[in-house]
Order: structure tokens, then C-alpha cells, then sequence
């Protein structure tokens, strides 16, 4: 499910009433190569030097100077954040878990909530941030808390689209701990529709994933969305 709205149109109902949870046919996965897996690779050192180069190149398109004081070593610095906030492709899910799955026996809802969310749009490579939340329902088997959050983290230090992020995390879960279900929301507000092309501040948009329980039953739904509607109190 995907709801967007912006508070330049009339507010919407809440995205995360349970009426709007109802299965929605999903456009087909564009994270492929003419419907083969993409070629990736893990980025080589020596690559550093064309990064710089291209952001260098980057500065002159915008007509700039990369020879002034306050630039010098932005081609440097540019590249580097790129290798951090796209080091999601040198992370995979055995890496991440590091065995942290305990047999405790228990079988009702777990949910971390609130996960800060900061990735970039693969079509615009500006950010979107928000927050995710993820519940599942273990078949006796849990997993570290901390390791959703990780899970999270890894999937959005990529270059994404906030749809396909939401998938992947929920797929995530679900085939390190085989529950009975997984559900995932996430709710972010991306800059490519602020800073430029339709630009309207306060823009938000509401993706879930649900996997098995989750998707089929109604009641277990609504109380995953009941626990993520209010706000927390706890500080």
C-alpha cells in the first residue's frame, strides 16, 4: 500500500486507519536489469579517484570554480558520503542477524516502532527520511531487537524508491525467522518533491508491506496499526 498527500490538498483520513489496508495489486519490481537481477559489485578503492572527478565535474557543470578555498576538498568529501550513505551494498542480512535468533517460545505481536529512516531516491539521488515501523508475529523463534533497526538501516543505505524499501525489509524478516507474519510501515517525506520539481513542503508518503497473518487477517492488522497510531509516551 502506498498513500501520499501534501498540506497543499485536503487532508486525507489517516494512512493508517485500517480501511485503507485492503490487498492492492503492486506494480511489477523495477529493481531489475530486463528482469534479470542488476549487476552489482561491491565499490573498489580505486574507483575513489573517479568518484572525485565526477563530483569535480559536477561543480564546473554548475559553473563553479573547484579551484576556490571553500570547494577544494568537496569532490573529496562528496565522494565519501556517497560510499557511507550507499554502504547498504557491502552489508547482507547473514552479516547483519550474526546469529542473534533465540528460541523463546513466544507467539504475539512484537513491534519496534519509530525507527529513523534516512535514505536517497534512486531517481533524483536527493534524501527521504521518516520513520519505519516493524512488527511480526514470531512461530516461536525472536531476533534481536536491535538487529530490525539494523535490518532497516542496511536496506535504506541504498539507493531506493520508499516502495521497494518497504518490501525488502518486511522480505528481510521474514526469511531470517520464517513467522507467522510480518508487517512493515513506513512514513517519509522525500526532497525531490520539495526542493525541486513540484515542491510542496510537508509532502509525506505512506508505504506497507504485510506477509502472511498480517495480510490475512483483519483483526491482527488493526492492532498493528492501533500500536503505531498513538504516540508514545515513554519520555
Amino acid at each position: 500500500m502506498t498513500i501520499a498527500s501534501s498540506n497543499g490538498s485536503n487532508r486525507f483520513q489517516s494512512p493508517l486507519v485500517p480501511d485503507f489496508t485492503e490487498a492492492i495489486t503492486t506494480r511489477p519490481d523495477r529493481n531489475t536489469h530486463d528482469g534479470r537481477e542488476p549487476d552489482l559489485h561491491p565499490p573498489q578503492e580505486e574507483q575513489m579517484d573517479e568518484m572525485v572527478e565526477a563530483v569535480r565535474t559536477l561543480l564546473l557543470g554548475v559553473g563553479e570554480d573547484p579551484e576556490r578555498e571553500g570547494l577544494l576538498k568537496t569532490p573529496k568529501r562528496v565522494a565519501e558520503a556517497m560510499r557511507f550513505l550507499t554502504s547498504g551494498y557491502n552489508q547482507s542480512l547473514e552479516e547483519i542477524v550474526n546469529g542473534a535468533i533465540f528460541d523463546e517460545g513466544h507467539s504475539e505481536m512484537v513491534l519496534v516502532r519509530d525507527i529513523n529512516v534516512f535514505s536517497l531516491c534512486e531517481h533524483h539521488m536527493l534524501p527521504f527520511m521518516g520513520k519505519a515501523h516493524v512488527a511480526y508475529i514470531p512461530n516461536q523463534k525472536v531476533v534481536g531487537l536491535s538487529k530490525l533497526a539494523r535490518i532497516v538501516e542496511m536496506y535504506s543505505r541504498r539507493l531506493q524508491v520508499q516502495e521497494r524499501l518497504t518490501r525488502q525489509i518486511a522480505e528481510a524478516v521474514q526469511t531470517i525467522l520464517e513467522p507467522q507474519g510480518v508487517a512493515v510501515v513506513i512514513e517519509a517525506t522525500h526532497m525531490c518533491m520539495v526542493m525541486r520539481g513540484v515542491q510542496k513542503p510537508g509532502s509525506w508518503t505512506v508505504t506497507s508491506a504485510m506477509v502472511g497473518v498480517f495480510e490475512e487477517k483483519h483483526k491482527t492488522r488493526e492492532e498493528f496499526f492501533n500500536l503505531i497510531r498513538h504516540q508514545a509516551a515513554i519520555f
